[in-house]
This record gives structure tokens, sequence and C-alpha cells, in this order.
């Protein structure tokens, strides 16, 4: 078994699925509604995939991105591939609001301040769900 943290689920609950591609939402307190776009198949690169296999990658990044706007209302979403640790192509999609700990920096970078610490209601992930699903198919 490998020791892929994507491969292996390590964090997160699964939100949407294909057989090729997942969205996960992420618990975490200070950045509600961060989800990942992860590749199911362990391919280190972008450029390691088809061209229709980007295609289908990116289509579900920004579908995320839509969905996530319309259910939360960010400042600004980011979007980042980096796969440093972990190199297996996942992407993630994070609402970002003024309040939050790291606003206007990276959520990698420096804290500012203490965060909003607000899980995700109920009704957001149910929302959640139901707009991916229908934007994605399934």
């Amino acid at each position: 078994m490998t020791s892929c943290t994507i491969c292996n689920l390590i964090e997160g609950e699964i939100i949407w699925s294909d057989k090729i591609i997942r969205v996960v939402l992420l618990d975490h307190q200070d950045y509600k509604g961060y989800c990942r776009v992860e590749l199911i198949s362990h391919t280190k690169e972008m450029t390691d995939l088809d061209e229709a296999l980007q295609f289908k990658v990116m289509r579900c990044v920004f579908k995320v991105e839509e969905v996530l706007k319309k259910i939360f209302s960010p400042e600004k979403i980011n979007l980042a591939s980096l796969g440093n640790k972990t190199p297996h192509i996942h992407w993630h999609v994070i609402p970002r609001f003024k309040e939050d700990p790291h606003f206007p920096n990276s959520h990698w970078g420096e804290k500012l301040r203490e965060g909003m610490h607000q899980a995700i209601s109920a009704k957001e992930k149910n929302d959640l769900i139901q707009l991916l699903s229908q934007s994605l198919g399934q």
C-alpha cells in the first residue's frame, strides 16, 4: 500500500465522485467550504494526463468554485495545485473571507488574526452536495 495521503483518503469526506475524480470536503474550522478536487489515480502532473482528462479535471475545479461562490459568497476563491509534499494531482478550492486568519495572504502563509471558527452547517453541506451533483452529474 502506498503512503500517499490522497490515495489513502487520509482526510476529508467525499461529497462527489465518479470513476476518475472526487471532490473532498475538508473539515477546516477557519476555511468553511474548503474542498479538494482529487484525481483518483496516482498521477503526479497535469501534463501526464491526456488533453481530455486535463479538461475534465479543470471543469470539475471550475464547477466546485462556481458552487462555492453561490453558497458562501466569499470575498475570493483561491485555486492551488502544488503537490510538493503530496505528488498526486489535486486542486485546493478555498473560499476566502476577510475574517479568515490569513486574508489577504495565502492560507499557508503568516496568520494575521484568529479565524472565524465556523463549521459548515448541515444545510450548506447539503446544498453543496446537491449543487455539485447537478453541475457534475450523478
